[in-house]
């Protein structure tokens, strides 16, 4: 496969998940974010490069997740980082 662009990977979660994702809802899916995100700090508390990748992956795919769910397009919303003049440039 590819590389994809943040705008294509959350689509791809998109088409595999949401039906899935969207019974779920918001609160419980946001549940499992949080949940990844204490499996990647304790990644990033040992040696294991493969597992901090593992969990990093895993929190940006929850995160695509309830981006989904909500509407929000993430490379839009990442636009505050990346272009000048855009409000909220950080």
């Amino acid at each position: 496969m590819l590389p994809m662009t943040i705008a294509e990977f959350q689509k791809w979660i998109y088409d595999r998940y949401y039906p899935t994702d969207s019974a779920r809802g918001t609160p419980a899916t946001f549940m499992w974010f949080v949940e990844e995100v204490g499996e990647l700090a304790t990644a990033l508390a040992g040696k294991d490069q493969a597992n901090k990748e593992e969990e990093f992956a895993d929190v940006l795919a929850w995160l695509c997740t309830l981006a989904n769910m909500n509407g929000v397009c993430l490379e839009k919303a990442i636009e505050k980082y990346t272009v000048k003049g855009v409000e909220g440039t950080k």
